[in-house]
């Protein structure tokens, strides 16, 4: 099978092709992510517009999110202040910014 590389709204390289999703928000990122901006499931439900349920389900692994939902909780959990950060060697990890700077 072809596989043909991009680079996404984020800059982070992917593979395009049938069974190439690459997810960068897990489960348990989206959970820590929460925590660190002290958010409920209903607060990120309301700032990504899409249903608590949704969240509640991917969270406790009943399924998995769309390409596009993934992309709005992504976006709220930034707009938040969450920054994504690539580990090397460890996958993805969470910060916020020292509000000092």
């Amino acid at each position: 099978m072809t596989y043909m590389t991009y680079i996404d709204q984020y800059g982070w390289f992917g593979i395009m092709g049938q069974g190439a999703k690459e997810t960068i928000l897990t489960p348990a990122l989206c959970r820590a992510a929460r925590g660190l901006l002290d958010w409920t499931q209903t607060d990120l439900a309301e700032k990504a517009a899409v249903s608590r349920s949704t969240i509640r389900d991917y969270e406790g692994r009943h399924h998995e999110i769309h390409r596009a939902t993934e992309a709005q909780l992504r976006l709220a959990f930034e707009e938040g202040g969450v920054r994504f950060i690539e580990l090397e060697g460890g996958g993805t990890g969470l910060c916020l910014p020292d509000p000092l700077n």
